[in-house]
């Protein structure tokens, strides 16, 4: 079948929803390529006062971006560091903590069980031997290196995620980007960049691939992969000389911190299915228009993926494409007072958008 379909799978899978902070809408396509390999994670009430939004773009499979939307908000929540009001570093430590939980017996079960059906065949078949120990498996706190089991060895997934992650605190806007997805916030009409796209030959990215003992061919590390932090791809992080954050991939998060005022409107975070075929503005600019006549968010999100998807296979507008649009209410400093945590909605300083060098925008 090869990397296309003959004719793009253009349904959608789309979702709306609100609180007295914010209203958002997604929508998710799979378009030209043969599989589906997003995922994301939409939860307006993460807690009483904080809201979640991620976009996961998977490459070699889509185990590892699932498992990224079933738990990477989770391990915001648990870690000390958000327990202590430390919430930029919770969100940086729930990045990393992602390689940790997929390595292993109990990592890589779940990776079977999420990944492609042939693999989940196989994984059902060995689960009846080794079933999960200590009740819900998806119980935020259980210790992950505790099961063993045949692949108790697991050193994690080869294939990978980037993860693009925007959390609203009172009025605070903290993204967390490791790999080539997009945050963008539109101020007064006028689109900044919140997150930078990692490609391997960006400066900084470039000078820890060399350093780790990697190399860039054509814009791809080591000749494969074109994108420089992603959560996964465990092959390019077995250097146990160096740190997490220094290995020829990392899944270590840039992190922006943004304090929101009357002047914003709303967030757009989009895997890089979109942003390759239009510019941040651009984007800006679509969403704005379409809402004027839309009721939905997701309604807008959809004509965004329409716009996108190529008219014939090859090049860009054929990736899979997902989008979340997360408009503020005003004032933006609500707070809300319930404490129950809502299920996803799926199964520092800003720079104007394309330049060099974070700028604060004018308010």
């Amino acid at each position: 079948m090869g990397v296309y379909l003959s004719t793009p799978k253009t349904d959608k899978l789309s979702a709306d929803g609100e609180n007295c902070r914010v209203r958002f809408g997604l929508s998710s396509m799979q378009g030209w390529r043969t599989t589906m390999e997003d995922a994301h994670a939409a939860l307006p009430d993460l807690d009483g006062c904080t809201s979640f939004f991620g976009v996961y773009d998977g490459h070699g499979g889509k185990a590892v971006s699932k498992f990224c939307a079933r738990h990477l908000h989770k391990q915001v929540l648990i870690n000390d560091a958000n327990s202590s009001g430390d919430l930029p570093a919770s969100l940086y430590k729930a990045f990393l903590r992602m390689d940790e939980m997929m390595k292993g017996q109990r990592g890589w079960r779940e990776l079977t069980e999420i990944g492609d059906k042939g693999n989940k065949i196989s994984g059902m078949l060995e689960g009846i031997i080794w079933s999960p120990k200590g009740g819900d498996s998806d119980k935020p706190g259980e210790d992950w290196g505790s099961e063993e089991g045949p692949n108790s060895n697991f050193p994690g997934p080869t294939s990978g995620s980037t993860a693009c992650v925007a959390v609203i605190r009172n009025d605070q806007l903290i993204v967390a980007n490791a790999g080539d997805s997009r945050c963008v916030i539109s101020r007064k009409g006028q689109a900044y960049d919140l997150s930078t796209d990692h490609k391997p030959d960006l400066e900084g990215e470039k000078e820890r691939i060399l350093s780790a003992g990697g190399f860039v061919v054509a814009g791809r590390v080591n000749g494969s992969l074109n994108l420089s932090r992603a959560i996964g791809d465990m092959e390019l992080k077995q250097n146990e000389h160096l740190p997490a954050e220094r290995q020829i991939v990392t899944a270590e998060p840039e992190l922006k911190t943004v304090q929101l005022s009357e002047d914003d409107e709303f967030i757009v975070l989009a895997c890089d299915g979109i942003w390759d075929c239009m510019s941040s503005q651009g984007v800006v600019d679509f969403v704005h228009a379409h809402l004027k006549t839309e009721n939905k968010l997701s309604s807008v999100c959809e004509k965004l993926l329409n716009h996108c998807v190529a008219p014939t296979s090859g090049g860009e507008g054929c990736d899979n494409m997902t989008v979340i649009v997360v408009q503020f209410k005003k004032p933006s400093s609500s707070v809300a007072t319930s404490s129950t945590e809502q299920p996803a909605a799926t199964a520092e300083e800003m720079r104007p958008n394309n330049v060099n060098g974070p700028q604060v925008p004018p308010k």
